[in-house]
């Protein structure tokens, strides 16, 4: 039926089902997830809440006056990140071929498995394990690309299964608004809207040198998805991928503030590599080198984040934990490990808006002048 077979899976209300699960008295009720301040902002919410128009990345405020009667939950990431290794734990023992795409939503490449037990069939089964597995409600859409599968799987919310056969790509898509293809945010939907463009079956129609003048080189990129083209391959899971760095001192420091001013420099920047990739990191190691050439490390897991002020603090509280305050210091290394891919509004219930909104500010920054044009100083 596939030439190429692509299911993502999407674990539904994710944070507010393991919410549900943790305590089955909230099932049922709007339930809300984020920060607990009237500046906060929503990371998450049931369904219950999603009728009332509350949606994640709202401003908290604004989710409680369209829900009132909402239960707010500052949330609690170690719990997510358990569950979400727990489905990673199933599809790995199951699929040939998989990415991770967030805490929450997976891809597996189920290409040429027709040949022996079908690709729907076996979809099925693996999410019907997962739900019994985990308790947790989740969505599948099987198709040929990727795009296609995750507007699939985005159609058949709450909790059910789309198949999108090959061939019927634009059909399906044609009568769905433009702002349920992947990377087609708010903004990019209100400008297609002043153009006259709300369906996915117009914007197939423009002339994508059109959509290029307008949108830059990502015109394209809509024009090829709401014409069911995308051949985005899938990137592997791989536990043990990191990124590091560490600096060398020309002169041996014992000075302990410059070596937190130093590591929190370099877990700024490491921060910012991971969000410009779109991952997330579940453990940092410090490395110090003391002039006598002896290294130590000391590591911690941690739930995913891109986040700068988690990860600095958790570095910092390493490097407390490494420093032997009568010795000098000629090396500072830090490095993430055990990362997938994944979005930074996984931290929202951490961050008020206005902290979430600085830092994207700060990121725009380093793309343009450097990675080292601005830093958050030290509290």
């Amino acid at each position: 039926m596939f030439d190429r077979a692509i299911l993502h899976l999407d674990l539904d209300a994710f944070f507010a089902s393991v919410e549900c699960l943790k305590n089955s008295q909230l099932k049922g009720i709007p339930l809300i997830i984020g920060g607990s301040s009237g500046r906060g902002v929503v990371a998450s919410c049931s369904y219950e809440a999603r009728a009332f128009g509350v949606r994640s990345a709202m401003p908290m405020k604004q989710a409680l006056q369209l829900c009132p009667n909402a239960t707010v939950l500052r949330g609690d990431m170690d719990s997510y990140s358990k569950y979400s290794d727990l489905v990673r734990d199933v599809i790995e023992d199951q699929a040939p071929v998989f990415e991770q795409a967030s805490i929450d939503e997976f891809y597996l490449d189920l290409s040429g498995m027709d040949r022996y037990i079908g690709c729907w069939k076996w979809a099925g089964e693996l999410r019907s394990r997962i739900i019994q597995e985990t308790g947790l409600p989740l969505s599948i859409g099987l198709s040929v690309n990727k795009t296609v599968s995750k507007v699939g799987t985005s159609e058949a919310k709450p909790n059910g299964s789309k198949m999108v056969p090959a061939g019927a790509e634009k059909p399906f898509l044609a009568p769905l608004r433009v702002g349920k293809l992947p990377s087609v945010g708010f903004e990019t939907e209100r400008r297609l809207q002043s153009m006259g463009v709300r369906l996915i079956k117009t914007l197939s129609e423009i002339p994508p040198q059109l959509l290029e003048r307008e949108f830059g080189k990502p015109g394209i990129g809509m024009w090829k998805k709401a014409n069911g083209i995308d051949h985005t391959p899938l990137q592997p899971y791989r536990d043990q991928e990191s990124i590091s760095t560490e600096t060398t001192f020309q002169v041996d420091s014992i000075d302990p503030r410059f070596l937190q001013e130093t590591l929190r420099r370099q877990v700024a920047q490491l921060a910012f590599e991971l969000r410009n990739k779109n991952k997330l990191c579940a453990c940092i190691t410090v490395k110090l080198r003391y002039t006598d050439f002896n290294t130590y490390t000391r590591q911690v897991q941690i739930p995913y984040t891109a986040h700068d002020g988690v990860l600095v603090q958790h570095a910092l509280d390493l490097l407390e934990r490494l420093h032997e305050r009568r010795q000098l210091v000629r090396l500072v290394g830090v490095k993430f490990s055990k990362l997938v891919q994944g979005q930074l509004q996984l931290n929202l219930f951490d961050d008020t808006e206005k902290s979430a909104r600085l830092l994207a500010a700060m990121d725009k920054i380093r793309t343009r002048f450097g990675k080292n044009a601005v830093a958050q100083g030290g509290r």
